[in-house]
């Protein structure tokens, strides 16, 4: 074999010292929340930030985060004790000595990790020892744990000992299972009563309870979250619904109004807004006579507010949490496939995105809070989780917990539990188990149950825009339905051609001026163009409620649907207009580094489009009754309902930009609670998502995943022939896309040093390294990722060990290595790497990240397992 180059896996950090690595194709400057000043992004008040993977002596906690409890194991299970050795057992467990005053042969603690460490480094450092220290007395002064652990044969196969993972760097599921499994083993045997040898021979059911408590981490966790998620989405209500009307006026003292109510609770109990005489609108305030003048100074006072509401948001997230920016949803879906974003759930985040969200959508942006709602839940149940070791230092529990808390946002942000549960699983899970979506019920229940009760709008709705319908719709307006089906399609794929435009434009032009500017810029701008359309001057919540509702139903017509100019041509062209400039905002505002969901804003600009197609089919069928398509039209009651037409052009445009189909079915389903007009929404979100697709696979939450470079591979079914957004995988073999044998950077068992190493790090800036026997054969004995590796030699040459750098370092069996003055790898190393031929065609190699969700492949040339190329995930996504 030649030299050894490169491990070409399309990875990452540039150095081995790089405290934020780049990911994929891009690098740490590309990436958007990259920040010259990373401290300033997150403080960790509660633990979330990951220690420094860097300066193990100074942080002996390093494994901490995300090790396993005690060293796996690999052996049969042994006999269990007999009836008569219960007594000693209970003796020693009420005690702590053993009966046995023969010790047992123990691994001693091993010197590759520094003094002082917790429990958990205590029982890695045990599990790092070399083979000759297994006929080591322990030292008496070790963590209880250990001496309490059995010998375990570590240098059997295993996946290896871990470190916490760095930030942007993809999840090992399968460890994070068969850590889990571990715990679980161990559970059970302490716990076990009876024959099981456990912590409570002698008493049964304390074993029992012990693993119920340990059962109901969960529950406690998702019903915390779900609390906590409704009483936030409730304040964020009405510190929104407070500050968007305090645009136009205030509310005074009079009828015993206060100034930090809203206009619809200072308002409450008159039939129309006019007769309230607590309410002062700015023109009075300021004294404004005629028309004109309280046009002009209404209108600057909306202005300056929208621009210090928008400009205050954007300042918020830049100095406290910049991973607040955005909707969130597309890094909550990478983070639920498998990839570590440190800080993204945070405690400063949580408050960034809360506080931010209330000012931005005050500030009349078009955006929308649905989606930041999703982010808000689960930054919710990351802070819960971190009561409980046991799911916050596993991956694979966490992710669970966060695909069920993300339905409690759906939840309250829609007045929908059901469609929550729906919305997590088409489009944020990547996996999706039965026990999850039970979980996802009851966090979405429980947060809706506490919206109900907190009734923030005071009208016993979860949300503003919640109506019932009492008329049903006719066969001819199939046609109209099918055509807002065509037209919710159309604005969903232009809408993500521009916004995506828009935003490579951004990053790609120098000369453009800050982020903070840019969103002071997007507001002014919007204000300008939001101000003369009534339409687009109000709240998008408060919009979308009266375009959704009945004539019959609206005590309060601000934006004159029902009154006598409701058909004339210039309230539809007012309509038309609103919605085409809708969507160019939506587009240029969705993106900007403020707290930004477009759920909302597409479903305004949805219904503003069917509206207006619904005006037109009542104008039609008002001037022409007899006509044949109007023949089943009752006489005494209205037969076009243009509220229907709006509820139907929100569900397709909303199906358009994001291509989600069953979860919206449902969320409008549960908004009306009308079962009639579900064969209608079905058929307009299922033509909106054909045209939808015509355009591009990808969703708009895709396409920013896309965007961002984000490593996410989509489990779905038709992903290999092209699915869910991205290119179709070449059906070729899996060899002819791997880095050549000649190019790979691998590392041999023997014949390195604690220098050359790290030199190999600093070197090559590539996740992991393959470990074969020899350059010539190349036979593959394992895979040694770059954290554990880094850690390792850096741990082993601080105190108390302090290794020089031209110490010995081995990845195989050496009998004759002084292990005092050797570093052994292998307890750092996979020694059962998941290996495929080199021959087997690229889907399988994709299929294989898809379900398992692996972070590398090795591909072989023989059944000798000689290693040929390597394939990583970042390199695939």
């Amino acid at each position: 074999m030649p030299p050894i180059h490169a491990l070409n896996n399309g990875a990452s950090s540039s150095s081995a010292s790089a405290s934020v690595p780049n990911h994929g194709a891009g690098s740490s400057s590309n990436h958007p929340y990259a920040s010259d000043n990373d401290d300033t992004d997150e403080l960790d008040l509660l633990g979330d930030d990951d220690h420094d993977l860097h300066h193990p002596a100074s942080d002996p906690s390093i494994l901490a985060s995300d090790p396993l409890s005690s060293p796996l194991t690999f052996k049969r299970k042994q006999k269990q004790p007999t009836l008569l050795s219960r007594p000693a057992r209970f003796f020693q467990s009420l005690t702590g000595r053993s009966p046995n005053p023969t010790p047992t042969p123990l691994p001693r603690p091993s010197h590759d990790l520094p003094a002082g460490g917790t429990s958990s480094s205590a029982s890695t450092s045990a599990a790092a020892a070399p083979d000759t220290s297994l006929h080591t007395l322990p030292d008496p002064s070790g963590p209880k744990d250990l001496l309490s652990t059995s010998a375990h044969d570590w240098y059997a196969e295993g996946p290896g000992r871990r470190v916490g993972y760095e930030d942007l760097t993809a999840i090992d599921w399968i460890f994070e299972y068969t850590k889990e499994r571990q715990r679980q083993r161990a559970l059970r045997a302490r716990s076990s009563g009876g024959g099981g040898g456990g912590a409570y021979p002698a008493l049964p059911f304390l074993g029992a309870a012990h693993r119920l408590l340990d059962a109901s981490q969960v529950w406690v966790v998702l019903l915390l979250s779900g609390v906590a998620v409704g009483v936030l989405a409730a304040a964020i209500d009405v510190a929104t619904d407070w500050l968007g009307d305090v645009k136009y006026g205030f509310c005074s003292s009079v009828d015993g109004g206060r100034f930090y109510l809203g206009k619809t609770a200072c308002c409450l109990g008159y039939e129309a807004g006019s007769q309230c005489q607590g309410w002062r609108r700015w023109g009075d305030v300021f004294g404004a006579e005629g028309g004109a003048a309280r046009w002009v100074v209404e209108g600057l006072v909306y202005l300056v507010l929208a621009v210090v509401f928008a400009l205050s948001a954007a300042v918020l997230v830049k100095e406290y949490g910049i991973y607040a920016m955005h909707s969130g949803i597309p890094e909550i879906k990478t983070v639920l496939g498998g990839y570590v974003i440190r800080r993204f759930l945070g405690l400063w985040t949580l408050v960034t995105k809360s506080l931010g969200l209330v000012l931005a959508v005050a500030s009349g942006l078009w955006l929308g809070k649905e989606g930041p709602l999703v982010h808000v839940a689960c930054c919710c149940a990351n802070l819960f989780t971190k009561l409980f070791p046991s799911i916050n230092n596993n991956e694979a529990r966490k992710r669970e917990v966060l695909s069920a808390a993300a339905a409690s946002g759906i939840s309250v942000a829609f007045g929908s539990p059901i469609g929550g549960v729906l919305f997590s699983l088409e489009q944020l899970s990547y996996y999706f188990p039965d026990k999850t979506m039970w979980q996802s019920f009851v966090c979405a229940m429980t947060a809706g149950v506490v919206l109900q009760a907190l009734d923030p709008f005071r009208s016993g709705k979860l949300v503003l825009y919640q109506v019932t319908y009492a008329s049903n719709w006719h066969g001819f307006e199939v046609v109209p339905f099918v055509l807002l089906g065509i037209l919710g399609g159309i604005y969903g794929g232009l809408f993500i051609k521009a916004n995506m435009k828009i935003a490579r434009w951004r990053r790609s032009t120098p000369w453009l001026p800050g982020p903070v500017t840019q969103v002071a810029i997007v507001a002014c701008l919007t204000a300008l163009i939001n101000y003369p359309n009534p339409y687009m001057r109000s709240q998008n919540s408060d919009l979308v409620s009266s375009l959704f509702t009945e004539c019959s139903e609206m005590r309060d017509d601000q934006f004159g649907l029902c009154g006598p100019g409701a058909t004339s041509a210039g309230n539809l062209f007012l309509l038309l207009l609103a919605a085409l400039l809708s969507c160019a905002l939506a587009a240029l505002t969705f993106g900007l580094q403020i707290p930004a969901g477009i759920i909302l804003p597409s479903m305004a600009i949805g219904a503003l489009t069917g509206r207006a197609v619904g005006i037109v089919i009542e104008i039609w069928q008002r001037n022409h009754p007899g006509f044949i398509a109007f023949a089943r039209c009752e006489p005494d009651l209205p037969c076009v309902t243009p509220g229907t037409y709006a509820l139907i052009g929100a569900a397709a445009a909303l199906a358009g930009v994001t291509r989600m189909t069953v979860s919206i079915v449902v969320i409008m389903f549960e908004l009306t609670g009308a079962l009639a007009y579900v064969l209608p929404i079905m058929v307009a979100v299922m033509i909106s998502k054909w045209v939808g697709d015509a355009f591009s696979r990808r969703g708009i939450y895709e396409s920013w995943i896309h965007l961002n470079e984000y490593p996410f591979l989509d489990n779905s079914d038709d992903t290999a022939a092209g699915g869910a957004g991205g290119e179709p995988v070449p059906d070729v073999p899996a060899a002819h896309v791997m880095t050549r044998v000649e190019d790979l950077v691998v590392l041999t068992a023997t014949g390195h040093t604690m220098a050359s190493l790290a030199k190999v790090l600093a070197d090559h800036p590539y996740r992991g390294f393959p470990v074969v026997s020899d350059p010539r054969d190349a036979v593959l004995l394992g895979y040694i990722s770059r954290a554990e590796l880094a850690y390792t030699l850096r741990a082993a040459a601080a105190p108390p060990r302090s290794l020089p750098p031209e110490t010995e370092a081995f990845f195989v069996h050496q009998p004759l290595a002084d292990p005092r003055t050797t570093l052994d790898l292998r307890p750092w190393m996979d020694q059962t790497p998941l290996t495929l031929s080199s021959r087997c065609r690229l889907h399988l190699a994709v299929s294989y990240f898809q379900k398992l969700g692996l972070r590398a492949v090795s591909l072989s040339d023989d059944d000798l397992r000689r290693m040929s190329r390597t394939l990583d995930r970042p390199k695939l996504a």
